[in-house]
């Protein structure tokens, strides 16, 4: 059997012609034999630093290599950066990552599917909401109860995820200001976001690594009082947000450190698979919430937020104008909670659901005497359903599902694949840290060293991300 080839691998080319191929800026060329680029290569594995000191004072050259990182105060983390730089210049810039790998995904292998959730909520520390709702709609695909999922559920999940928008965005402004000397910023960042962690603690019982989203809804309806807060919120943040436009948009201070700071075209965001405020900031309205909608956003009004400037002062600019879209979306989201006001928050079948309306003690820890008495009084056949359910899990039709969301940092999505039995057979997440922080060369090669800090954070990586 034959097969035809064309194009720059047909028959009788041995290599790759490089005339062929169309001309690409982020595209390497044709690899060579080692030892037949010109130049040293530094190679980043970890502990390794006295080799690369020792390489470099033998080469003898004006070039230096500087260790940035894992344990600097302007890396988001424990992110290193390797910079060869000719006096304050970047000529080259590697990132060196894996200081925070914690092995979530391989651990998701050996729990059930919704124990699952308690895992992926701590990859990215910052927005929590986003990995379980991308990992909860992954599994509900693969169960085919999308459309079975009540629909204050799907609105309390829109809530959560804008709430995090915000709560993740100010981190990055606040940080971003912090390390450019900014102080004022990072202090009232910190006290906005505190006041949006009150209300997941609120809502959820926890501040983060809430796993508060499940396969089939979500763990239990609002509490009483719940939506006060929320409007509470939503009227603090009007009245305040606009102090970081004062602060910051038209500093000139401000503006000197970020416009024209780690530039990257639309042509590098596509070739480097950058996502999130960083595409945005091309002009290319690249939004999943409106591109392929989830949970329901193609019936909320907001609009996507773009910028012309593909530097670091754009980005600062869409994450501000994005924290205003989040709060419309929030609006909408407690006028439809107010309307299905006592409706389910779980999907109805009793072999997927976990108990979504759990009633706490007097002591306000653990399960009411009356919620125990409900449970042991029903049946025991109801009894023995409810154990074998939570110790062993539900079982998930083999398969394989894709499900991506639209997280603050850009596109994150989870690929779970089920062979039938009760634990996923493989959990992955595409963490958009990961794929942006690609792009870091990029926006620090040729500039100063002083602008590599800004460039890296207005990537906005989150070292829990990357590494799992």
């Amino acid at each position: 059997m034959s097969t035809q080839t064309t194009g720059p691998f047909a028959e009788g080319k041995a290599r790759f012609d490089p005339a062929e191929a169309v001309e690409d800026p982020f595209q390497a060329g044709p690899s060579e034999a080692p030892g037949a680029a010109e130049g040293h290569v530094y190679t980043v594995t970890g502990q390794d630093w006295d080799t690369i000191a020792d390489d470099q004072a033998e080469r003898g050259d004006e070039r230096i290599v500087v260790n940035m990182g894992p344990q600097h105060p302007s890396t988001h983390g424990v992110l290193r950066l390797i910079l060869e730089m000719e006096g304050e210049s970047v000529t080259e810039a590697r990132c060196g990552i894996g200081y925070l790998h914690t092995g979530i995904e391989k651990n998701m292998e050996f729990r059930s599917w919704t124990q699952g959730v308690t895992f992926c909520t701590r990859m990215d520390y910052l927005s929590p909401f986003s990995q379980e709702t991308s990992y909860c709609l992954g599994v509900e695909r693969l169960l085919d109860i999308e459309d079975q999922v009540p629909e204050r559920a799907s609105v309390i999940r829109v809530m959560m995820l804008e709430l995090n928008r915000i709560s993740s965005h100010l981190v990055c402004l606040a940080t971003g200001g912090m390390e450019i000397g900014a102080l004022t910023v990072m202090t009232i960042g910190f006290r906005e976001r505190e006041m949006v962690l009150d209300v997941f603690e609120t809502i959820t019982g926890l501040r983060m690594n809430h796993a508060y989203i499940r396969p089939g809804g979500v763990a239990q309806d609002l509490p009483k009082g719940g939506l006060d807060k929320v409007r509470d919120l939503v009227a603090w943040m009007r009245k305040h947000l606009p102090e970081y436009a004062a602060f910051c948009n038209e500093n000139p201070i401000f503006k000197g450190r970020l416009v024209g700071v780690g530039e990257l075209d639309l042509a590098g965001c596509l070739a480097l698979g950058v996502t999130g405020p960083p595409l945005r900031a091309t002009g290319y309205d690249w939004d999943l919430r409106k591109k392929q909608p989830y949970c329901g956003y193609e019936t909320y009004d907001f609009d996507v937020q773009t910028w012309d400037t593909a530097d670091a002062y754009g980005r600062f600019r869409i994450r501000v104008n994005e924290m205003w879209e989040s709060l419309k979306i929030i609006e909408q989201c407690v006028e439809r909670l107010e309307r299905t006001e006592g409706q389910p928050v779980m999907v109805a079948d009793n072999k997927i659901a976990w108990p979504a309306q759990l009633a706490v003690g007097s002591d306000g820890m653990g399960n009411s005497n009356e919620h125990i008495r409900h449970i042991m009084g029903q049946s025991m056949e109801a009894l023995i359903h409810h154990f074998k359910l939570v110790t062993e899990g539900f079982r998930v039709p083999p398969g394989q599902a894709y499900v991506p969301v639209e997280s603050p940092r850009g596109e994150l999505g989870a690929h779970v694949v089920s062979d039938g039995g009760t634990r996923p057979f493989r959990a992955h997440f595409r963490d958009p840290s990961f794929s942006n922080l690609q792009a870091m060369p990029a926006l620090c090669e040729g500039s100063m060293v002083s602008d590599v800090v800004v460039a890296v954070a207005s990537l906005d990586p989150v070292m829990g991300g990357v590494d799992r």
